[in-house]
């Protein structure tokens, strides 16, 4: 793939240096002189533009046009949003992911056509809630678009989904408990398994239905 990297700073750099690490060609847009310089000496296999990424000139002077994926890492949200419009509108690319510096632009990106968003604030969080003891569900992943996500619950004694079967929780029309694993092995559970204390739940849920499903779950 042709994939051009608008920010060369941390995120950029290493990023294109496991791109072509995956034998993707790669281009990097930086206004910094000195991160153009390293990224062009110490990323062999990648080409450095050195320019203000929103602007035309420099995006078809890193061959936006035939670009197969267009990356936009700056520090600044606002950046982001502008390389993903003009690389889709201007460029014809065919798909765009931003960073999202602040959580709550997310639903502006996806309102304006942007593909994907990556943002570091939930994955730090799921990382949190998978080592604190709660009784909330860890996010794993949010499927744009559709209001579905995916979540984790490890059962903990007590909880009133412990010792029933499957089929006698009342889960939700729009939740599906899709597998468990008990006592180290994952299984996908029938409406006759019964759910333990100790085992890990992963279930399908729509947005609505997920303070429901944990309240179901966890009392």
């Amino acid at each position: 793939m042709y994939i051009v990297i608008v920010g060369g700073g941390k995120v950029g750099f290493w990023l294109a240096h496991s791109l072509v690490a995956s034998d993707h060609e790669v281009v990097v847009i930086e206004r910094n002189p000195d991160k153009c310089r390293r990224i062009s000496e110490e990323i062999l296999g990648a080409l450095s533009v050195c320019g203000d990424g929103c602007e035309m000139s420099t995006l078809e002077a890193a061959g936006l046009g035939r670009a197969d994926l267009a990356v936009a890492v700056t520090g600044d949200d606002e950046d982001n949003l502008v390389v993903c419009q003009i690389a889709k509108r201007r460029f014809g690319v065919s798909r765009t992911i931003a960073r999202v510096n602040n959580p709550r632009n997310e639903g502006i990106f996806r309102k304006l056509g942007i593909d994907a968003t990556v943002s570091t604030t939930p994955i730090i969080e799921a990382q949190i809630e998978q080592h604190i003891p709660t009784s909330s569900l860890v996010h794993l992943l949010r499927l744009q678009g559709v209001g579905v996500e995916i979540v984790e619950l490890r059962l903990q004694p007590g909880m009133p989904a412990s010792g029933r079967r499957v089929q006698d929780l009342g889960l939700p029309d729009d939740s599906l408990i899709c597998m468990v694993i008990q006592n180290g092995k994952a299984l996908v559970p029938y409406g006759a398994t019964v759910l333990q204390a100790g085992d890990e739940i992963v279930a399908v849920v729509s947005l609505q239905s997920e303070d429901s499903l944990r309240r179901l779950l966890t009392g």
